[in-house]
């Protein structure tokens, strides 16, 4: 299991949120969940434009062992797909904390406040 960065927050869902410095959020998956989903091969992400409610599927990752929904971690507008995992999905499994899905503009970044932190998201998945 890899080191959780500090910097993120975690839905029970085990999706990342992660706040940029321009006040966009990056959403992608734990660690903890590539690790139970294996092999990933394929990965369906969200059109620009679309807005998602906190709780709201807005992408799939496939894997070898199962398809899985990605959860929107909070409200907002999608403004930007990571299209390079499109292209190589396998990275999902190589560096979870790095490849994200999709970054939202968030509706309201207190949003962050519901979800885990580390510590709490460690506590979760038993770690």
């Amino acid at each position: 299991m890899s080191e959780i960065p500090v910097d993120l927050r975690f839905a029970e869902s085990h999706e990342w949120a992660r706040l940029d410095h321009d006040g966009g959020v990056k959403v992608g998956i734990s660690d903890h969940a590539q690790e139970a989903l294996g092999d990933v091969v394929f990965v369906e992400l969200p059109e620009i434009g679309k807005v998602f409610a906190a709780g709201e599927a807005a992408g799939v990752v496939e894997s070898v062992k199962a398809a899985s929904d990605i959860y929107s971690p909070v409200s907002g507008t999608v403004i930007a797909v990571n299209e390079e995992l499109a292209n190589s999905p396998e990275l999902v499994n190589s560096a979870p904390y790095d490849s994200w899905f999709f970054k939202l503009e968030p509706s309201d970044t207190s949003e962050l406040n519901n979800l885990l932190d580390p510590v709490g998201y460690k506590a979760a998945i038993g770690e």
